[in-house]
């Protein structure tokens, strides 16, 4: 549909200008007002209660409602429901002027500027129409690819407004997001754009019937500017919330309100919940070289007591002061930064960011570009043939296919098909096959159902290896 990932860039943008025709956004086909009978839809629906944009493909089904922030309000993937919904605030509009800042937490995905705070004018307060104003809707393209673009109001306190693209397929469960930040002042301003993801960690959302077994991953940066690779910015710390293991950071909801950073290199997250075992991973391009509020990439925060003796019963753990007080959540927000930008009058700058739904639970490792490792990949020889293991979610609907070395001479294929695969499906692989004696070393890819090769699920030396006679064959 789109390339992997479109480079952020700064448009330089006259202010007399139409916005949704000079800013190169998605290269999308032009838009079409009928639904379409094949591939995806895009069309109106009340979600909810709320008026919303429904834009839907055999995978899955987006629910957008443009008059609360431009809010991505849910996201389904084989009936399962991924993002949080405040259910005090559900089908509601709030309007700016009933409150005094204009937030208010409906749940879903929202954009947001940073760096936070109101110690000066470097800094935003929060609120206003960035949070809660109502963005016009524009369908951009529906059939073999669908898209809409969500154009918010100007907020006067940073002098930015955000455009933002969604867009998804025909054939697969990837989601596209193209952010675009623009300064509509008179003067150069620096700020950064956050894309704001709330998963909900209780069933149903809203209770105290805690989902104990929801996590927030990301890989830490070897070379962290933070001591353990992480920052804990609000709560307690030393916290049994964060672990580390295998070069990856592990937020575990506990009921406690906190918030940590983490300068992340690798332009992944993960939201991995055990209970139901589906995972989201969100990606985005990190620029090494560039500066990111507060050095932060991610940012994991979680919902809950700001005192941790007034945890909840039945929260991961033991509360000394039950709490009585009603209120929103349970939730854990996973947050993507982008660098601190700055931007001329008219100027504006494109964040791009990718989701990958697919099935997953505790075991989650890590990502590639085809799918998630919970259990690695194993290449075991046995007299009866080569066993292959291992435990993945995938990206995409096609087949595992196994790629042996060292590669034979000639036009000799090297490759064995394993088994079909499909996103909404955990992939448990156990199988033997017949390879050469001089195997040493196997891999396994995914081939969508076009033929396209999405990369490798793990690649690893044979066990035990073959003999050196055997090796010279």
């Amino acid at each position: 549909m789109y390339s992997s990932f479109v480079m952020t860039v700064k448009h330089s943008l006259g202010r007399s200008s139409c916005l949704a025709l000079v800013v190169p956004l998605m290269v999308l086909p032009v838009p079409c007002q009928a639904a379409s009978t094949a591939g995806c839809t895009v069309q109106a629906t009340n979600y909810l209660g709320w008026k919303a944009e429904e834009m839907a493909n055999p995978w899955v089904k987006l629910e957008i409602v443009p008059q609360i922030g431009g809010r991505l309000i849910q996201v389904t993937f084989g009936g399962h429901d991924f993002l949080y919904v405040n259910p005090q605030l559900q089908g509601q509009v709030i309007p700016l002027e009933s409150s005094e800042h204009g937030e208010h937490n409906y749940g879903g995905d929202k954009i947001w500027p940073l760096p936070e705070g109101n110690q000066d004018e470097q800094h935003w307060s929060g609120g206003g129409n960035l949070d809660g104003a109502p963005f016009t809707l524009q369908v951009l393209s529906q059939g073999p690819t669908c898209a809409v673009r969500l154009t918010g109001p100007v907020d006067p306190e940073i002098g930015q407004r955000y455009i933002r693209d969604i867009g998804i397929g025909a054939d697969t469960p990837v989601i596209s997001f193209h952010v675009v930040m623009q300064n509509m002042s008179g003067y150069p301003r620096t700020w950064s754009e956050q894309t704001i993801t709330e998963y909900p960690t209780s069933n149903p959302p809203g209770t105290d019937q805690f989902n104990t077994k929801f996590w927030g991953v990301t890989a830490l940066n070897p070379s962290s500017a933070y001591l353990n690779g992480y920052h804990v910015r609000t709560g307690p710390s030393p916290n049994r919330a964060y672990s580390v293991s295998d070069g990856s950071l592990r937020v575990h909801w506990n009921d406690i309100m906190q918030e940590v950073w983490i300068d992340s290199p690798s332009g992944w997250l993960a939201a991995v919940d055990g209970s139901t075992g589906y995972t989201m991973v969100e990606r985005h391009h990190v620029d090494p070289t560039a500066e990111y509020p507060g050095k932060a990439t991610i940012i994991f925060y979680s919902s809950g007591e700001a005192d941790p003796r007034q945890r909840r019963p039945g929260a991961p753990a033991t509360p000394k002061i039950p709490s009585t007080e009603p209120r929103e959540g349970p939730f854990v927000e996973a947050e993507v930064n982008s660098p601190m930008v700055e931007l001329a009058p008219g100027e504006s700058y494109a964040m791009d960011t990718q989701w990958y739904p697919t099935r997953m639970g505790s075991d989650f490792k890590a990502p590639t570009w085809a799918g998630v490792i919970g259990t690695p990949l194993t290449a075991t020889s046995t007299p009866a043939g080569l066993v292959l293991s291992g435990n993945f979610g995938v990206f995409y609907a096609g087949d595992l296919v196994a790629h042996l070395y060292p590669r034979p001479r000639g036009n000799e294929d090297n490759t064995v098909k394993l088994m079909s695969v499909t996103p909404t499906e955990p992939v448990q692989l156990q199988t033997t096959i017949q390879a050469p004696t001089n195997t040493t070393r196997v891999s396994v890819h995914l081939v969508d159902a076009e033929g396209l090769d999405r990369g490798p699920l793990g690649e690893v030396l044979v066990n035990p290896p073959p003999s050196q006679s055997q090796a010279e064959q």
